[in-house]
């Protein structure tokens, strides 16, 4: 049955409000990852930070661990403190409120798994150790006014909270990678994995309550794949996740098919409600950009389980881990290919994109320091923000190009082989207006005005654009 004349009119003025609300209220969301940077430079950096367009930035573990090396990070010591060479508890909030004055958040990555490997210099499990309480004895007063929660004259974890000693020896069995250590080579014992009792999970909530009421308003889940959703689902309670951004960190060599994402990734979605990166999606990013790819697989992964939902989804180019460890780095993409995804996570609907920058901790030259303000970047941040709630339709595609819209905002064409094309679009099919400039910004120079119904953008070879309507 058709509506009447007054109904259409009440449907179809209710369609524009939601439409205008829906985009009046979806907020921009691109993450940058501050990798290994101290908590002042982030501070420093917050107006720059967002005036490029970034709304959150993820810094690296805030707890008590020593050492320079970036893996000593992901070593805690004690949850209790924040005090490393990234700065202390003090430092933190000043960058936590220099963000929040320039309207970005900050996302903190917690590592819950394990305890920093001392044991080349104690045989037992006490944490933080005696000779960390005795410096903070020595400076009580300084100890105490940086300090999150609890006693610092005493010790926070003790043998009984962790698992039995051990190796993971068997990576495809998760009861094997969730309760035994993440050991190294040469005899190494591995990091004490701990056990999810009453105790440690009160502490770990503590510290996570610690730094929401500092300001934060993310957490990434290093490691989430070493621990059980038990464990995670006991930390993690209403009062955690209340507000929050949760994310864990499950690698995967696909989507669904793929036993890594079968027995890790898809329980962890299921089971926890939180997010994760999309590892799914970067499989397909990377077999799509590859020789001998094709661009086809690009046009709707997660239709057939190679994307996570895009209400779960943490998109990206390239991670700390992968660069950084030997086991990963097959998964780095050529320069010119990370450029090309960049493009495509950063111009699709769906996901929240995560643009790393680091210090060059992976001895890749300068690869990835200020990749966050490089131009082309910045450029698809823009496109981001300004398409951001808008729909996607796929116009165009074969094995070497995408050419894709976000409403009538902007058009995304990638093309990923050497020859440049040609590609005709039906302008009044795809709503896209007439007598409007639509510029790229990625480069930042080609301007397309459409002016009839059929028009050609032209996809240089091994370039991407991005053309946002002016």
């Amino acid at each position: 049955m058709k509506p009447n004349l007054s109904l259409r009119k009440i449907l179809q003025k209710s369609t524009i409000i939601s439409i205008f609300l829906f985009s009046q209220f979806s907020a921009a969301d691109t993450i940058l990852h501050a990798f290994n940077w101290t908590y002042n430079d982030v501070a420093s950096k917050a107006q720059e930070i967002a005036d490029l367009g970034y709304k959150k930035v993820l810094v690296s573990p805030a707890y008590k661990s020593s050492g320079n090396e970036w893996w000593a990070r992901y070593q805690p010591q004690d949850l209790r403190v924040i005090h490393s060479p990234l700065g202390d508890t003090n430092d933190f909030k000043d960058m936590v409120n220099a963000l929040n004055a320039q309207g970005v958040e900050t996302y903190a990555d917690i590592v819950l798994n394990h305890m920093a490997n001392e044991s080349y210099k104690r045989s037992d499990l006490n944490y933080p150790g005696t000779e960390v309480l005795a410096t903070y004895a020595a400076d009580s007063t300084y100890y105490d006014s940086i300090k999150l929660f609890g006693d610092l004259q005493n010790g926070s974890f003790s043998a009984g909270d962790f698992n039995p000693a051990g190796c993971i020896t068997d990576w495809g069995n998760p009861g094997h990678v969730q309760y035994w250590r993440l050991c190294g080579g040469n005899g190494d014992v591995g990091l004490p994995d701990l056990d999810p009792n009453n105790w440690v999970v009160s502490q770990q909530q503590a510290y996570l309550q610690a730094l929401k009421m500092i300001g934060v308003t993310g957490f990434r889940v290093d490691a989430a794949k070493h621990m059980s959703n038990y464990h995670i689902n006991a930390v993690f309670n209403n009062d955690i996740t209340s507000g929050m951004h949760v994310f864990g960190e499950i690698i995967t060599s696909g989507g669904a098919g793929d036993n890594s994402y079968d027995s890790f990734l898809a329980p962890y979605l299921n089971n926890t409600g939180h997010n994760a990166y999309d590892f799914p999606l970067f499989a397909s990013l990377r077999s799509a950009l590859d020789f001998g790819g094709s661009m086809s697989l690009l046009v709707d992964p997660g239709a057939y389980g190679q994307a996570l939902p895009n209400d779960k989804a943490i998109t990206f180019s390239i991670t700390h881990d992968i660069p950084s460890n030997e086991g990963f780095r097959y998964q780095i993409l050529h320069p010119e290919n990370e450029t090309l995804a960049n493009a495509y996570i950063l111009g699709r609907d769906g996901g929240t994109p995560m643009i790393y920058s680091d210090n060059n901790e992976s001895n890749d030259g300068s690869r990835w320091v200020d990749l966050y303000k490089r131009p082309d970047i910045v450029g698809m941040v823009k496109f981001h923000n300004a398409t951001q709630g808008r729909g996607m339709q796929v116009m165009n595609f074969n094995d070497c190009i995408i050419l894709f819209k976000r409403d009538h905002i902007g058009v995304v064409g990638i093309n990923k082989c050497d020859s440049g094309q040609d590609v005709w679009i039906n302008t009044a099919e795809h709503n896209l207006w007439w007598y409007n400039n639509y510029r790229d910004v990625v480069e930042g120079v080609d301007v397309q005005n459409i002016n009839s119904q059929w028009h050609k953008f032209y996809l240089p070879g091994r370039k991407a654009r991005m053309w946002l309507i002016e």
